[in-house]
């Protein structure tokens, strides 16, 4: 690995650690330390599993969209690429994700602007399926409807812009006057292809709805932690706020959403009806199974496949 990304692999790690201890003082260590201890552990797993699910889904999608772009690795190469990714997860948005090009070049000699857009496509889908959740959810939890609706439009109107080709090929014609973008405009007009396939009506579709399955595994999984708290949240809640902190986590482009995603948890757990210290611990528990343990599997898949790949990880320059 680079130095410069083992260097913000620990930096992340550290603002990690400090932002669970400024929960564990919010929550009070005593209180914390008492609520952990009424957990049922042995339900830990399952909660590990809704996550691996929400990572199959994914997966799936990410497979499907190589197949539209006819992008066609073997499928252990494109296993192998998709999970050596989490090891990304917590550079800001997500954006260090575009080592599944870098890795498709390597591995197909797929250009990167061809194959790049699909982490866009993802992003997208992601958004477009975790705003669908909040929405089921929204109405019943009563809170931030406005701000719901806004995200629905944002993302709707963002989708509909893409997909409109006529409207996306005169803003790169535009860029296109700009010298120092010039040089540069056969790769976007070779990622617009490639974005313009993929939101097509049936594959959008068909993409949002793995989308929708997948994040709700992780909605499930945070649900099943209340439910052993004997926290009053339902399942409908539980998802409303464990998909609107996943969203707000996201679009502050912070490593991994650190800091606003577990203030989201905790605070819109507590408005639910939880104590502090028990929307604290299944806020700690959540992060664990979801961001950190996607950590771990990216730099195991990373560590023990990146022979299968043709390259050495530490050579990788991710800037």
């Amino acid at each position: 690995m680079k130095a410069k990304f083992r260097k913000r692999l620990l930096l992340s790690l550290a603002f990690g650690a400090l932002v669970f201890i400024g929960l564990t003082v919010f929550a009070d260590a005593g209180k914390l330390a008492a609520a952990f201890g009424q957990f049922t552990w042995a339900l830990f797993p399952v909660v590990l599993a809704c996550s691996s699910m929400n990572y199959l889904f994914r997966y799936l999608k990410w497979d499907y969209y190589t197949r539209v772009l006819e992008i066609r690795p073997s499928t252990s190469a494109n296993v192998i690429i998709f999970f050596a990714a989490f090891l990304m997860a917590v550079t800001p948005g997500k954006l260090g994700e575009v080592l599944k090009s870098y890795l498709l070049k390597q591995v197909n000699g797929t250009p990167i602007a061809r194959s790049a857009p699909i982490i866009l496509a993802e992003r997208l889908t992601d958004f477009i399926g975790l705003t669908i959740l909040i929405l089921i959810g929204a109405w019943v939890f009563g809170q931030a409807q406005e701000v719901i609706v806004f995200f629905a439009v944002f993302f709707s109107s963002v989708t509909a812009l893409l997909a409109w080709r006529r409207g996306s090929m005169a803003v790169i014609r535009a860029l296109e006057r700009i010298p120092v973008i010039a040089r540069h405009a056969h790769h976007a007009v070779e990622a617009y292809d490639s974005v313009h396939l993929l939101l097509r009506p049936k594959v959008l579709f068909n993409a949002v709805v793995l989308s929708v399955v997948s994040w709700f595994f992780e909605c499930a999984g945070f649900w099943i932690i209340l439910h052993e708290f004997h926290a009053p949240p339902t399942l409908l809640k539980a998802s409303f706020i464990y998909a609107f902190s996943t969203i707000v986590g996201a679009v502050t482009m912070l490593p991994g959403g650190l800091g606003t995603t577990e203030g989201s948890l905790t605070g819109l757990t507590m408005l639910a009806g939880a104590s502090r210290d028990i929307a604290v611990a299944s806020t700690f528990l959540i992060r664990v199974a979801t961001l950190w343990f996607a950590v771990v599997v990216g730099i195991v898949v990373t560590l023990a496949f990146q022979h299968r790949l043709n390259v050495r990880i530490e050579d990788i320059d991710i800037d």
